[in-house]
């Protein structure tokens, strides 16, 4: 499968691959920017991109900044659609006790690249529920994981 990404500056990084089987490629930022503790924007990658039919991007955290100060994706994952056209961004809160110093080149989000299926909504009058689980959720389960 092939994506293809424009430039919009000339300092934008390509995304790519750090190691063979990775699900995610690396995003890096085109602009810099402190992030307060508690402060989210929305960062520069300086692309864009097209997506083949029937396929999505998906925005997601690295787990070394989320790890070692706390930043991670807002709204993750981030859902990128195959007809947008925009420039990609990524948007980053601090979540951390000190700033965050973003610069450009930085890997600041993974993205995946995930097949979409689209369903037909279809209005019933009644759902089954007698089912194992039934309307239990939210903690319903009662499993103690060790």
């Amino acid at each position: 499968m092939k994506i293809l990404f424009e430039r919009l500056t000339a300092t934008a990084m390509m995304p790519f691959y750090a190691h063979p089987g990775d699900a995610g490629m690396d995003l890096c930022a085109d602009e810099a920017m402190v992030l307060a503790p508690g402060e989210h924007a929305a960062i520069s990658t300086g692309l864009r991109m097209q997506l083949p039919p029937q396929t999505e991007g998906q925005v997601r955290p690295r787990s070394g900044l989320a790890l070692k100060h706390g930043v991670t994706v807002l709204n993750t994952p981030g859902t990128i659609d195959e007809g947008y056209r925009g420039e990609v961004k990524v948007i980053l809160i601090n979540l951390g006790k000190e700033p965050f110093e973003i610069t450009p080149g930085m890997r600041i989000a993974q993205l995946v690249i995930a097949p979409v299926l689209r369903a037909e909504v279809c209005e019933v009058e009644t759902i089954e529920v007698d089912t194992v689980r039934g309307c239990g959720g939210f903690g319903s389960s009662g499993v103690n994981v060790p």
